[in-house]
């Protein structure tokens, strides 16, 4: 379901890779009765008109069904607690100008990845609340 990444791709706006995402929290979500009849139904066919339907917006995912959302924010938390430090100790590097300068050239751009990712990923968690 996820795919051979293994991880959903986040945008400012949107899921890039919805509908990985969108069948996988279905699928969690499901009671074990749901899902063996989702399967005996070959279900995984079934839902693609609509899924097409269905773009997973911001707006969307705050709309999500409770255990969803619960799913996917404790799934968020997990991810940030993988990050060596958090979001504040990462912007307080990028605002001390002499810190900064003495990272390499590549510990910089890496900086500015991981603080783009934890962005997003506390926007995420804003959204589910």
């Amino acid at each position: 379901m996820v795919g051979e990444e293994g991880a959903f791709v986040l945008g400012w706006d949107e899921v890039l890779t919805e509908e990985e995402l969108s069948m996988t929290l279905k699928v969690l979500c499901m009671s074990e009765e749901e899902f063996k009849e989702y399967k005996e139904q070959d279900g995984w066919e079934d839902d693609s008109e609509e899924e097409e339907n269905s773009t997973l917006s911001n707006e969307a995912l705050s709309r999500l069904k409770t255990p969803c959302k619960k799913l996917l924010y404790d799934s968020v938390l997990l991810t940030l607690e993988s990050y060596g430090a958090d979001l504040k100790a990462e912007q307080d590097l990028l605002n001390n100008k002499e810190a900064y300068e003495k990272l390499s050239r590549r510990e910089q751009q890496a900086l500015h990845v991981r603080y783009g990712q934890k962005r997003i990923l506390h926007q995420l968690l804003e959204l589910l609340q």
